[in-house]
């Protein structure tokens, strides 16, 4: 039964496409609600070569809205929980996790060359920036995460360059940033909808930070 796991992507796309597809690397980073839900997608779609990079670890607060966290799981790096995820999904998957903060710091630690496709989901506009001006530097193809927090409507997401970007705060910053920088055809996710006014204030640093 395994070995016929991925039949209904096979019939779909072809077998040479298939393989092309399971070849592939996939690096994803960070691994919240954006990242995890897209990691789970490529994982039952065939993909076998991941890497993945996240510092956090699985809170309460995550429950709502993060395919890796269950009551469990609350306290475990997000990077195990990724692997174990993928794992469970593809025994043969090949999945080489990086439990730390992307940085200027540690960019050695990551083999960019390696990698046919990198996802950016990440919350902090720094590694964002760098990122994103990494993967422009080195020819290698990247879709980024814009901001979608207090956010409802779905049908108000779109795929675009960031120069074409509008309403969204997040996309806004990194227009401006990426502009400096020389680069606006970066490939972005974000959403077109006015951010809703939260009814409570969550202030709690830890619920923020996660």
């Amino acid at each position: 039964m395994i070995e016929n796991q991925f039949i209904r992507t096979i019939s779909l796309l072809g077998e040479e496409n298939f393989e092309l597809l399971q070849k592939s690397h996939i690096a994803i980073f960070g691994l919240g609600g954006v990242g995890g839900y897209a990691l789970e997608a490529l994982a039952r779609s065939g993909i076998q070569t991941f890497t993945l990079c996240d510092f956090s670890k699985v809170s309460i607060s995550n429950l709502n809205r993060q395919i890796l966290a269950t009551v469990p799981s609350i306290g475990n790096d997000k990077t195990s929980e990724a692997e174990q995820r993928v794992k469970s999904i593809n025994i043969k998957a090949d999945v080489n996790i990086k439990n730390l903060y992307f940085s200027h710091e540690n960019i050695e630690d990551f083999h960019f060359e390696d990698y046919d496709f990198v996802i950016d989901c990440i919350d902090s506009v720094t590694s964002k920036i760098l990122l994103i001006k990494t993967c422009h530097e080195k020819n290698i193809p990247i879709i980024s995460s814009m901001g979608t927090g207090n956010k409802c409507d779905i049908t108000m997401l779109a795929v675009d360059k960031i120069k074409n970007t509008s309403i969204c705060p997040l996309a806004r910053v990194m227009r401006k940033e990426l502009k400096n920088l020389g680069i606006f055809d970066t490939k972005v996710v974000y959403s077109k909808e006015i951010p809703l006014t939260p009814t409570m204030d969550f202030s709690n640093a830890e619920i923020r930070k996660n």
